[in-house]
């Protein structure tokens, strides 16, 4: 049992839950081709870009594997602890963040909650603004990815806690 210390008390930590399936273990074939998809997804876009994308959409969809994993590889890349915090209410602190990036957080959502609609237009085109058509083609990409990860993370409950930085997912 794990405590945790507090400056008022003492407490337990609540168990982890279980994991309802190993879908890396059970479809080794999928594992291995989003792991091609992420690493080509990637290919040309500077690392905190990626990791400001994978974790926008992870905090959406409440993947907390996804979010350990790319919290953990953003600090060890040298993110700021700041930048990490303030991305789930970057609407009231974009001063953290590049106009770039923004461009990038508002496509995450959009392509990341699609139940809301289509992507709108004007957002493609300030995007655009921001990025040549390969790399916002690139930005897209790493979404999808993302979004397939984190929908394995979910629907298989993969526990989060234990993610070393560095590690292959």
């Amino acid at each position: 049992m794990t405590i945790i210390e507090t400056p008022e008390t003492t407490q337990p930590l609540l168990h982890e839950h279980t994991q309802r399936f190993d879908w890396m273990t059970l479809t080794p074939d999928v594992f291995k081709a989003l792991l091609r998809l992420d690493t080509a997804a990637k290919r040309g876009l500077p690392e905190s870009l990626v990791n400001l994308i994978k974790l926008r959409a992870s905090q959406i969809n409440h993947c907390a594997f996804c979010l350990d994993m790319h919290s953990k590889d953003a600090l060890a890349a040298g993110e700021t602890v700041e930048r990490i915090v303030q991305l789930s209410a970057w609407k009231e602190s974009k001063h953290f963040y590049t106009a770039k990036e923004i461009a990038a957080i508002e496509l995450t959502e959009a392509v990341t909650v699609l139940t809301d609609g289509f992507v709108p237009d004007e957002l493609v085109a300030r995007v655009a603004r921001e990025f040549d058509e390969t790399d916002l083609a690139q930005v897209v990409s790493v979404i999808v990815a993302i979004n397939a990860f984190n929908r394995f993370g979910v629907a298989s409950r993969m526990i989060p806690g234990h993610y070393t930085p560095g590690a292959t997912h």
